[in-house]
């Protein structure tokens, strides 16, 4: 019978560049997502506004009694308000779930026991909701200014305004990031992906609702900062040029954000570990 040597080989096999397991995760994450067909629905209803819009610019553009409906920033900056129903059910489909079911099923242990950093493994995480995310606000948005340049048959429009491009991707990342950290923290919460989504909603609709009482009472618009979707919005008009909707200055909208998100950093830093800690 051979005796083998078990003595040390040098590997012999492609060494893999660190930093880079966020990308199998989100592929895989995209993946699975991507063979649900009730979620490929969802995603197609979300472009029906797209539609609409190519309609009219169209419309505008080949009809002399459409002139009425011919874009502006402003229709830009309206199409993206629009899709916010839509970043809703998205995030909360995609994202209810994304560390809850890990937690669930005891997966984090094996997450993290593999060449993975936290910082990878959350990455790779919010890289998928931020995706999905893009495809529904960003995407159409770009894709809509290029069919009005297609249908104009010139860049008058675009040289005109030659900030929407910008416009758009800067508020675009700005309401990706803050939805897609703000669900994912929640997500590292619990176990479960539903009650993560209904707690979302909660903090939606509960600060818009806080925001409502206070300016019944007060009428005043200064205290929107309360709600995170008006900041938002704050923050959207400021980026397209747009007259504010609220007395709030737009800075401290931008700080309400920028804390929102510094705190879901906090929350996921603490929750994300390979071994559960009880105090």
């Amino acid at each position: 019978m051979p005796i083998h040597d078990q003595g040390y080989r040098r590997y012999g096999g492609d060494k893999t560049r660190g930093g880079t397991g966020w990308i199998v995760i989100t592929r895989a994450g995209i993946r699975t997502f991507f063979a649900k067909r009730a979620f490929l629905g969802l995603l197609l209803v979300s472009w029906f506004p797209f539609f609409v819009r190519a309609v009219q610019i169209y419309a505008a553009t080949n009809l002399p009694q459409a002139a009425f409906l011919a874009p502006t920033p402003e229709t830009f900056r309206q199409f993206l308000d629009q899709q916010q129903i839509f970043v809703f059910f998205v995030t909360v489909y995609v994202g209810a779930g994304l560390i809850a079911n890990d937690r669930r099923a005891n997966a984090l242990q094996i997450y993290l026991s593999k060449p993975l950093t936290r910082a990878e493994y959350v990455f790779g995480k919010l890289a998928i909701l931020m995706a999905f995310l893009a495809l529904v606000t960003w995407l159409p948005a770009i894709v809509l200014l290029i069919v009005q340049i297609s249908f104009a048959g010139n860049f008058t429009f675009f040289k005109n305004n030659i900030f929407l491009f910008p416009a758009i991707t800067v508020f675009s990342f700005v309401q990706v990031t803050m939805v897609a950290t703000a669900m994912l923290a929640l997500s590292s919460l619990s176990k479960s992906s539903r009650y993560v989504g209904i707690l979302y909603a909660a903090v939606i609709f509960f600060t818009q609702a806080i925001y409502g009482v206070l300016y019944a009472v007060t009428r005043s618009t200064s205290l929107s900062w309360i709600s995170f979707s008006a900041n938002l919005s704050q923050i959207g008009d400021v980026i397209f040029r747009q007259p504010l909707k609220y007395d709030t200055p737009w800075p401290v909208s931008l700080m309400m954000i920028a804390g929102l998100i510094v705190i879901s950093g906090v929350i996921l830093e603490r929750r994300v570990r390979g071994v559960e800690v009880v105090a």
